[in-house]
């Protein structure tokens, strides 16, 4: 079953793209779209209840950036751990290695949401 699957899904994967072409846009489509977007575009106004303040803002990113950053140490404590010293934790090393990277990338995603364009 493996054997089959692996080749089913770099086929799917490479077939993907073709799967996605986007259709010409028609002008009636076009302003339909238009149309929407403006009633969007007019609706400036954030609630109180869901406004958060720039420097609340960086306050969580900097508390992201300690949580990544302290997992990265121990992450890399683990390695050495492993390397050096011959020690079994393998797993717990790896479970940390990918809480590391979870935060990362909602660390990113979280600063360009927030702060593209600046």
């Amino acid at each position: 079953m493996t054997k089959l699957l692996f080749p089913l899904m770099a086929v799917w994967m490479m077939a993907l793209p073709l799967q996605v072409a986007a259709a010409p846009a028609t002008t009636s489509s076009s302003q339909s779209a238009e149309a929407v977007m403006q009633q969007f575009a007019g609706d400036d106004e954030v609630s109180p209840q869901r406004k958060i303040e720039t420097e609340r803002k960086h306050q969580i990113l900097f508390l992201m950036g300690i949580s990544l950053l302290v997992l990265l140490l121990i992450t890399g404590t683990l390695g050495i751990a492993m390397v050096a010293f011959g020690k079994d934790v393998f797993l717990p090393h790896m479970i940390f290695a990918g809480l590391s990277l979870t935060l990362a990338a909602v660390h990113s995603a979280t600063a360009i949401a927030w702060f593209w364009p600046w």
